[in-house]
């Protein structure tokens, strides 16, 4: 029998992060992760899973000591975001007007795991265990044993589940889910062309689902298409330069022209754990919750999870307490719990305003949105707290 203190389940985003958060405690950890990322290249193609990292989301991954890593492979600022349906009646943000020099930076989900991982090579007391798995698990009066996938059998004073959306750690703890699919699925595109904008994501609605771009860099982009499920399978069913026609017909014209790289498309599916914890298991990140990733919140929002467990996790240290104790995960879970439900809460109202064709409603949130665009110190506190500031 094996022993750590912390064993956490996913070394993806979020388990990378709490891994290399948690590593200055001194606390052992064991990090188990099924697959490896590929390693990064210079000049090799785009990946299609992109995540529009916020301004707090960068200062956890400085204090990881990733962020160097990250930046060195690709990174993009964006210093602009609008969102629009009728011309004439959008809202921009820009980062001049809160004084910053930008909003965010688009991110490669892959990249980002490999400058994680990166930093946490530094660390002796934290162990990466991949390829392996987790099998099982028990509660002991001690915390928790788990049997990995390679037949071994750890101790652990406290896992934390970082493992996805149909995470294993979940089901085997019996912590159920409240669940349901979004009328429409979305498509990921990977495209180049010479008058993509650098700067600027934007986002256009339409009755059947949002179109929207994600600048990354000088010539390159990632467009998002979101539809119903049967126009979706139909888009993915064609080659290249018929989805690049089809993107032509539905998406703004100042796109310019372009040409198709790759794509990839999954269903949107709303989920949030009916708790965050059980006995000496912690749910973090995609594992607790998905969200309609409309605002692009969702890695920010499980970053969101990992600072604040970080944090009461180092203090209990410091303060010689129980890293595990019912107290200390209770915090974490009244502080976590309504955050996220709230900002669930506001992209399903966002999905169904903007998901239908009816006149008084568009008219409605047409205005809302040019209402918007002229709430001077309003729309900069909405924009702040989207960033994290």
């Amino acid at each position: 029998m094996e022993h750590c203190d912390v064993a956490i389940i996913g070394g993806g985003m979020v388990g990378a992060l709490a891994a290399a958060l948690l590593a200055p405690s001194g606390l052992s950890i064991r990090v188990i992760e099924a697959r490896a990322p590929a390693a990064f290249e210079p000049g090799q193609e785009f990946d299609l899973r992109v995540s529009a990292i916020s301004a707090a989301s960068v200062r956890l991954l400085q204090q990881a000591g990733a962020w160097d890593a990250i930046v060195a492979m690709r990174a993009w600022p964006y210093r602009a975001l609008e969102a629009s349906e009728w011309q004439g009646f959008g809202t921009r943000f820009e980062a001049r007007e809160l004084d910053c020099d930008h909003l965010g930076f688009m991110v490669e989900n892959r990249v980002i795991q490999l400058g994680l991982w990166q930093a946490l090579a530094q660390w002796r007391n934290v162990v990466l265990d991949c390829p392996n798995g987790l099998a099982g698990l028990a509660p002991t009066p001690t915390g928790t044993e788990l049997a990995l996938d390679n037949g071994q059998r750890l101790q652990a004073r406290l896992v934390l589940a970082c493992d996805g959306a149909e995470s294993r750690t979940r089901q085997f703890a019996g912590i159920g889910v409240t669940a349901w699919d979004y009328a429409q699925h979305c498509m990921l595109i990977s495209i180049e062309g010479d008058a993509l904008e650098a700067e600027t994501t934007w986002q256009q609605f339409c009755p059947s689902g949002p179109r929207a771009f994600l600048p990354l860099g000088q010539r390159h982009g990632s467009l998002v298409w979101y539809d119903q499920k049967v126009r979706i399978r139909e888009l993915a069913a064609l080659d290249r330069m018929a989805l690049a026609q089809q993107v032509a017909v539905h998406f703004p014209a100042r796109l310019g022209a372009f040409r198709v790289l790759e794509k990839g498309h999954f269903p949107l599916r709303r989920r949030h754990a009916n708790q965050y914890l059980k006995g000496a298991v912690v749910l973090l990140g995609d594992a607790a919750h998905t969200i309609n990733p409309l605002a692009g919140q969702g890695v920010n929002l499980g970053f969101k999870d990992v600072a604040c467990l970080s944090e009461l996790m180092h203090q209990a240290v410091e303060g010689g307490q129980d890293i595990a104790s019912a107290e200390l995960l209770e915090r974490y879970q009244c502080r976590r719990r309504p955050d996220n439900l709230l900002m669930q809460g506001a992209m399903d109202l966002f999905y169904q305003a903007f998901s239908n064709d009816l006149l008084p409603l568009k008219l409605l949130r047409n205005l809302g949105l040019k209402a918007a665009q002229n709430s001077g110190p309003l729309k900069n506190q909405v924009m702040k707290y989207a960033m994290g500031l």
